[in-house]
């Protein structure tokens, strides 16, 4: 399978070693500097870039019929017009805040306990992200995806950075050293605490979800996300 790498910062050169030792080639390794010649040839790209340039690399996908798997966050106001356009192109999109399996698996055990702790007024949600000092956004859209599985399945309506009223959930991010990623949701009451916590050792578990999620897409047409890939629907 031919792959754009659309990124080519720490974790685009893991997702290009894991890629070709899958036996996949990279046609393409944009960055900042260089264009995007070569996507035409791709079966299937994987933005891993930064905010600012994944809405046009998105778009440069969709408008070159590359399915396209991204794993950029801190741009979602413009998801729904990356749907609206992936639809209208007849295109095929993966988008998500972490493509670890792991975090997935995480992602499902959440929701399952928030519904479970949501007939239990006793217990306070909070929400706890460390990362690397790199990371340009805060909270991790990981987080943003573990609150949104809460409100989902609660009584809760909204997260914030700040100090949470009772139907919020305070979330507080971490900036340290070159943490890869640290999750932990954490249910406290007078009595007690229970916490469920993630913790990546490096980002290869991040590369390889992706790489295993553009295997899977290549071919394909529409939306879809990793419940999808990993059959967790």
């Amino acid at each position: 399978m031919k792959i754009a790498l659309l990124g080519y910062g720490k974790m685009g050169k893991v997702i290009e070693r894991i890629a070709l030792e899958r036996g996949h080639e990279i046609v393409l390794k944009k960055d900042e500097f260089n264009t995007y010649d070569g996507l035409s040839t791709a079966d299937v790209a994987i933005d891993f870039s930064v905010p600012t340039a994944a809405v046009s690399n998105i778009s440069s996908c969709f408008n070159n019929n590359i399915p396209v798997v991204s794993g950029t966050t801190g741009w979602l106001e413009h998801f729904d017009e990356m749907v609206a356009l992936c639809n209208e192109k007849q295109g095929a999109f993966i988008s998500s805040s972490n493509f670890s399996l792991g975090v997935n698996i995480f992602f499902e055990l959440n929701e399952y306990l928030a519904k479970i702790m949501s007939q239990l007024d006793s217990y306070k949600v909070t929400m706890e992200e460390i990362h690397h000092t790199q990371k340009l956004d805060a909270p991790s859209g990981t987080a943003i995806s573990l609150a949104k599985g809460v409100i989902e399945n609660s009584n809760y309506i909204n997260w914030t950075l700040d100090q949470a009223k009772n139907n919020e959930i305070h979330i507080e991010a971490k900036r340290i050293g070159d943490v890869p990623g640290t999750h932990t949701v954490t249910y406290d009451s007078v009595v007690d605490s229970i916490e469920l916590k993630h913790t990546a050792h490096n980002r290869e578990g991040f590369a390889l979800g992706a790489v295993i999620a553009a295997e899977w897409l290549a071919g394909k047409t529409g939306i879809y996300s990793m419940k999808d890939v990993l059959n967790l629907k």
